[in-house]
């Protein structure tokens, strides 16, 4: 069921964990010797179909460079949607970063100016990768908008995105799923740092916009702390988020594709980052996964410890719920000694 892409050997090939939703890329302009610094694990949970999707691409960009998602779809096409994202997002968003660079270089030529030899800045680096990430989002939309018979009227999907240039990271953000980062604090061994917002309709400056593009926030009473969008006169659909991809029944009521984009320079401190489906996060505290990582025997061994600690987790605190999907990948910032 697993599959396995490398560019290098021109193969499809069956991923050893035998997951048809997580896939593993791996560039040409990667040298044969460079670990891979990735793992990814994805688990049904018993609602039906895994609708979670996830991508670890090596060699992203350039010769260090990554791209890391996690794709969490729901309604009745969110498996389609999730796995559409994962398989095109990446091209997508290189390519309007590639676009932005050869528009700059044009405009550097006519105007003949020189920065006096000095590197370009982080800030002006992260800057072309925000504008990337805002259109490659938009066209991704639309993208699955128009596919012929595939309904997103009421399913679609999150997106939570970490692409790694050099020292630079770029996290794009869609959705409730979550990147934590596990960062070497001196007195207290490694500890969590969050990297996103959980964008969910609770979160004030979301609801505000949803209310005022009239759609309605409220929680059912049976789940009161569970805040969903609805239609302005009708009690559905109910979308526990307050961004995602698809779900066009809502892009009149305040559920948007634009991504919350962020930047951060890795120091020496910075050990890893883990990316996660809300399955994970509704049980495990950020500093529990941190600790499930820092512990795993490998680092291939990493995203399959923190899930199955999820999963366990779910059976355990809640014995009359359904498991939700659990998927999680870990990008290694440093090489374990």
């Amino acid at each position: 069921m697993g599959i396995c892409v490398s560019s290098a050997s021109s193969e499809i090939h069956q991923a050893d964990d035998g997951l048809e939703n997580v896939m593993h890329v791996q560039e040409d302009i990667v040298s044969h010797g460079i670990e891979k610094l990735g793992s990814l694990y994805s688990k049904e949970g018993s609602k039906g179909v895994n609708q979670d999707a996830a991508v670890v691409h090596q060699g992203y960009g350039m010769e260090h460079g990554a791209f890391c998602g996690v794709f969490d779809g729901h309604g009745k096409n969110g498996h389609i949607v999730s796995r559409t994202v994962r398989n095109r997002l990446p091209s997508l968003l290189l390519n309007q970063k590639n676009a932005l660079e050869k528009i700059k270089t044009v405009r550097d030529h006519n105007n003949e100016k020189t920065d006096g030899g000095l590197a370009p800045l982080p800030s002006e680096s992260f800057h072309k990768w925000r504008e990337a990430c805002i259109c490659a989002f938009k066209v991704m939309d639309k993208e699955i908008k128009l596919q012929e018979g595939l309904d997103c009227s009421c399913s679609g999907t999150t997106a939570v995105v970490v692409v790694r240039q050099g020292e630079d990271l770029i996290i794009a953000n869609l959705g409730d799923s979550r990147a934590v980062m596990g960062r070497t604090n001196d007195q207290k061994g490694i500890m969590p740092v969050q990297l996103t917002t959980d964008l969910k309709p609770g979160v004030p400056s979301e609801a505000r916009r949803i209310r005022q593009c009239n759609g309605r926030v409220l929680a059912l009473k049976e789940e009161p702390h569970v805040h969903r969008v609805w239609l302005p006169h009708e009690d559905s659909p109910g979308l526990a988020m307050s961004r995602a991809f698809g779900d066009f029944l809502l892009k009149n009521h305040g559920i948007i594709a634009l991504p919350d984009i962020s930047y951060h320079r890795v120091t020496s401190k910075d050990q890893f980052i883990v990316l996660a489906s809300d399955g994970v996060w509704d049980v495990l505290s950020n500093k529990e996964v941190v600790s499930i990582v820092s512990a795993a025997d490998s680092e291939q061994a990493a995203a399959k410890a923190v899930v199955e600690a999820a999963t366990a987790a779910w059976k355990r605190k809640f014995t009359s719920s359904k498991v939700d999907d659990c998927t999680v990948v870990c990008l290694f910032l440093q090489t374990r000694k």
